[in-house]
């Protein structure tokens, strides 16, 4: 059931928000939600058709037109800092989830029952060179090329349709970023084997986080020429969640170097953003000083204290409750949880945004997404 709101009066008083935010002269702290396709998939309310992913990946109008039910469902329940209501109009892109990298590497996906679908590494020790003989993936091709075609598919939909009285329009392609070199690479070899390379056979492990590398970097300037958007960046927004496994020193000598060379590609002269999961804040600060970020999207936990005084006031930071607390509850332990979070020095600097952490998950009751939202009014006051 929607929410019963004035949806005009909230967006308004959101714009306020974020004007004075961006300003540099906060009300109050921001919130925000990360929610995919996941939560309205796997969730039960969302998902009124029941659809499943392997319904969803495989069948273009059936994406589209889940989109448009997921994105009707966001704005009419979910309550943040964030447009609702109807919006002018209505924009579908591709989503093949975090599995699409690994996809375009080779990887075989598998569809699980009430999970997302996820990919099966494919470099075993007795095949491990199995890309590198092939060579870099076409960037159009394989699970790539259903990625356009269904953008193609989508731009042909819209045109003759209309969502809740408005018009609709293909958005984008997936892959036009990345999920991160050391991410894809313990994708497609797997996570302990990638970690193991570093020391039983470091020349493999070197030429294989080369390859994604450049194959990344190949797919992203091919993408971006296709889209007519300029192939040189000077800023850019990352992530490489599987770094959380590794050691500052691990972190230092295996994966910066091959972080610094694509931020040289796209983002070398900042201000830089990266979404880490999990706790990797152990790296924060050597990302922040060698690859110009300035803004960190976190997991959990965080100790959000820690992170303030060890990153100073001038870097953004977005975190806040574990989602199991939000999909649980109460509302008093989210109220309680919140509370804790926005009172612990996480806002100095006026450079603080509230989220869950990290992404909503199914499940979790519209109500206790609120219970959130007024927290954050109530304590995230400056």
């Amino acid at each position: 059931m929607a929410l019963n709101m004035d949806f005009e009066k909230h967006n308004a008083e959101v714009d306020e928000v974020w004007k004075a935010y961006h300003a540099g002269s906060p009300s109050r702290v921001p919130m925000i939600l990360g929610i995919s396709s996941r939560y309205t998939i796997l969730g039960r309310d969302a998902n009124p058709k029941g659809i499943s992913f392997e319904d969803y990946f495989l069948n273009p109008d059936v994406m589209f037109e889940h989109q448009l039910q997921h994105q009707w469902w966001i704005r009419h329940n979910l309550i943040a800092d964030h447009p609702m209501g109807l919006p002018d109009e209505w924009a579908v892109n591709v989503d093949f989830q975090n599995s699409y990298e690994a996809m375009w590497f080779g990887c075989e996906l598998k569809f699980m029952e009430g999970e997302c679908p996820d990919t099966v590494p494919l470099l075993k020790d007795d095949n491990k060179r199995e890309l590198f003989d092939r060579g870099i993936p076409d960037p159009f091709g394989g699970w790539m090329a259903k990625n356009w075609e269904y953008l193609d598919h989508f731009a042909e939909r819209a045109k003759d349709t209309e969502f809740m009285g408005r018009p609709v329009k293909a958005g984008a392609p997936t892959a036009c970023g990345t999920d991160g070199i050391f991410t894809v690479a313990c994708n497609i070899r797997g996570a302990t084997q990638v970690c193991l390379d570093m020391y039983t056979d470091p020349d493999y492990y070197h030429e294989l986080m080369t390859y994604i590398l450049e194959a990344t970097i190949a797919r992203v300037k091919a993408y971006r020429k296709r889209l007519g958007q300029p192939v040189e960046s000077r800023a850019l927004g990352y992530a490489d969640d599987s770094i959380l496994l590794l050691s500052e020193a691990a972190y230092r000598e295996f994966v910066l170097p091959y972080h610094k060379r694509y931020f040289a590609e796209f983002g070398a002269d900042g201000p830089n953003s990266i979404h880490l999961c999990g706790d990797a804040t152990r790296h924060f600060k050597t990302i922040r000083d060698e690859l110009k970020v300035n803004a960190f999207d976190t997991g959990f936990p965080v100790d959000f204290a820690w992170l303030r005084e060890e990153l100073g006031p001038d870097v953004t930071i977005n975190g806040g409750p574990h989602v199991e607390v939000l999909r649980r509850g109460p509302a008093e332990m989210i109220d309680a949880e919140a509370k804790r979070i926005l009172q612990s020095g996480v806002t100095e600097g006026g450079k603080f945004i509230f989220r869950e952490g990290n992404n909503l998950a199914p499940h979790t009751p519209p109500e206790h997404v609120a219970a959130m939202y007024e927290a954050c009014k109530r304590y995230g006051g400056y």
